[in-house]
C-alpha cells in the first residue's frame, strides 16, 4: 500500500492587531515565535502590522488567499481608569473584513485573548481561539485542517460546538520555556526601530508569583520555565544585527533565580555583545554582585514592579515582599549606577487614606526615584482580586470583562485617590501621574528623533521638574 502524501503546507497569515504607541510600540514578539514554529513545520507565512502597516483588508494583494488567518490580540484594552479604551471592536471588525475578502478560517491567539477567551471569541466571530502557549496547538490545528480531521481534541483551542462555546484545557507546558526562538522578520523590525519602539526577548514563561491582581500565571501558568542562557543570547544577537541598540526583557520578572540571570549575564558578556537592554525585576532579593554582573552585561533600566510603599498594602496585594525591601533594592539600584523606576497601582485593596499617605512618606526615603502611579486596578477573571471584588459586590459574578472594570477599596473613591497622587506630585515631581500632556508628547518625538532609546520616563520626570503643571488626570 503506498505511504499517504503528506498535508500540502499551508500560506498563513498572521497579524498584529495591536494599536498602542504608550509609552512606545511594543514589537510583536509572540508572533515572531509562532512564525518561527510555521516556518520549522515547512508553511508559508505573511505578516501583516496594523500599527505601521494600515488595514491589510485594503491593501493586501488581490491574489493573496491564505487557508488560515491567525490574530495577535495582545491588549483588551489601554488599561487606563478613565480612559478606557478597548480594542475587541477593532479585532471584530478586522474578522468581517477577512470573511468578507479572504473567506478562510480565523484563529485568534495573544495575551488578552487567554484572558478572556469566550467573550473575545463570541464578539469578535472568530472560527478558532488558542489559550495559553500557541504553537503546539496552532500546528496541531493546521494539521487536523489539512487532513480533513477532527480537531475537538486539541489542547487550548477554542471553538463552537453545538451553538456554545468549548475551551479546552490548555497544553502542557514544555520544560523549555520558549519551543523555538523569535524569527523576526528584517523590515518589520526596521520600521518599529525608526518609530522609537523597543525590540524585545523572553527569557522565560510563567510567574510562581501571586500578586492579586496579575495574569501572567494564567496566561503562561505558575511556575517559571526558563529558557537556556545560549538561547537567549542568541536573541540577543539577532536584535543587534537587526540594528538595535537597545532591547526590553519581556519576563513578568527577570529576577526568578539568580542562577538564570547569572547564567544569561554572563552569557552576554563572552558574546560581547553592545546591545543595552531593561527589564522587570522584583525588588526583592538582589545582592550588589547580582546588580554589578546585570550592569556588566548591558542592563540600563530596572523597572520595579513594587506596586505600593506601605507594608499593609503590600500584603494585601498578596506581593510577599516589604518596603525595606523595596527601599533596599533602590539603594543598589542607585550605588550600582543603574536607572531605574517603581511602579505603583493605588487604591486597590486594603488602601485607604492612612496607607496612600503613609505610602507618600515612604517614598520620600528612596531618594528622588522615579515614581510611576496608576489609579485603580483593572480586575481580571482567574485572579484573587476578581474573587474579592465579586465577594464585595463591586461586580457581579457573571461580569463581562471585556468592558473594563476596576476595583477601588471601600471606602475610597476614584476621585479621591486622583487628588491624592495630584497632591504627591506636586510635593515630588518624580511621581509621574496620568496622561502626558501634548508638550510631554512633543518631548517624546523630539528625543525619539535625535536617536534616545529605552524608556522615557526618567524625562518625564525631569520635564515635570523644569515644567510643573498639573497633570492631566485622564489615566
Amino acid at each position: 500500500m503506498p505511504a499517504l502524501a503528506a498535508p500540502r503546507p499551508f500560506t498563513i497569515l498572521l497579524v498584529n492587531a495591536n494599536r498602542c504607541t504608550v509609552p512606545e510600540p511594543v514589537f510583536p514578539l509572540g508572533l515572531a515565535h509562532l512564525d518561527a514554529a510555521l516556518h520549522k513545520a515547512g508553511h508559508q507565512v505573511r505578516w501583516w502590522d496594523l500599527l505601521t502597516e494600515g488595514n491589510p483588508v485594503q491593501q493586501l494583494p488581490k491574489d493573496f488567499k491564505p487557508d488560515l488567518i491567525g490574530i495577535s490580540l495582545r491588549n483588551l484594552d489601554d488599561v487606563i481608569i478613565r480612559k478606557q479604551e478597548t480594542f475587541v471592536r477593532d479585532v471584530a471588525d478586522l474578522i468581517t473584513g477577512f470573511r468578507q475578502n479572504l473567506g478562510c478560517p480565523v484563529v485568534l491567539g495573544g495575551s488578552g485573548f487567554s484572558i478572556l477567551p469566550r467573550e473575545a471569541l463570541e464578539f469578535t466571530g472568530a472560527d478558532y481561539g488558542i489559550v495559553g502557549e500557541g504553537e503546539a496547538p496552532l500546528l496541531a490545528l493546521i494539521e487536523a485542517m489539512a487532513k480533513h480531521e477532527d480537531c475537538s481534541e486539541i489542547p487550548g483551542l477554542v471553538f463552537r460546538q453545538a451553538g456554545r462555546v468549548v475551551i479546552n484545557d490548555p497544553c502542557t507546558f514544555s520544560r523549555e520555556a520558549v519551543p523555538v526562538s523569535a524569527l523576526i522578520p528584517t523590515q518589520l523590525a526596521a520600521r518599529y526601530l525608526e518609530r522609537g519602539g523597543i525590540l524585545n526577548v523572553q527569557t522565560q514563561r510563567g510567574c510562581a508569583h501571586r500578586c492579586c491582581y496579575c495574569t501572567y500565571p494564567v496566561i503562561e501558568g505558575a511556575r517559571h520555565r526558563r529558557r537556556s542562557a545560549e538561547a537567549v543570547v542568541s536573541e540577543f544577537e539577532q536584535l543587534q544585527r537587526l540594528g538595535a541598540s537597545y532591547a526590553f526583557v519581556v519576563d513578568s520578572v527577570f529576577n526568578s533565580s539568580e542562577t538564570h540571570v547569572t547564567e544569561v549575564c554572563e552569557a552576554l558578556i563572552r558574546r560581547r555583545l553592545t546591545l543595552r537592554w531593561g527589564c522587570f525585576l522584583r525588588p526583592q532579593g538582589l545582592t550588589p554582585e547580582l546588580l554589578r554582573l546585570m550592569a556588566r552585561a548591558g542592563l540600563a533600566h530596572i523597572e520595579f514592579g513594587s506596586d505600593s510603599f506601605c507594608d499593609d498594602v503590600l500584603t494585601t496585594y498578596e506581593k510577599d515582599l516589604t518596603f525595606a525591601d523595596i527601599y533596599d533594592s533602590t539603594e543598589l539600584a542607585r550605588a550600582t549606577d543603574l536607572d531605574f523606576c517603581h511602579f505603583v497601582i493605588a487604591g486597590g485593596p486594603g488602601e485607604t487614606r492612612e496607607t496612600l499617605e503613609q505610602g507618600f512618606r515612604n517614598s520620600l526615603k528612596l531618594g528622588g526615584a522615579i515614581i510611576m502611579a496608576v489609579p485603580g486596578m483593572r480586575i481580571y477573571p482567574g485572579t484573587s482580586l476578581f474573587k474579592r471584588a465579586i465577594a464585595e459586590e463591586q461586580i457581579p459574578s457573571d461580569a463581562n470583562l471585556l468592558n473594563p472594570a476596576y476595583y477601588i477599596s471601600p471606602g475610597l473613591t476614584l476621585e479621591l485617590v486622583l487628588e491624592s497622587l495630584k497632591r504627591f506630585a506636586s510635593l515630588s515631581p518624580n511621581w509621574v501621574v496620568g496622561d502626558f500632556d501634548p508638550d510631554y508628547e512633543n518631548l517624546v518625538k523630539r528625543l525619539r528623533e535625535r536617536g534616545v532609546n529605552g524608556p522615557l520616563w526618567s524625562y518625564f520626570a525631569t520635564a515635570q521638574r523644569l515644567w510643573p503643571r498639573t497633570p492631566s488626570f485622564s489615566a
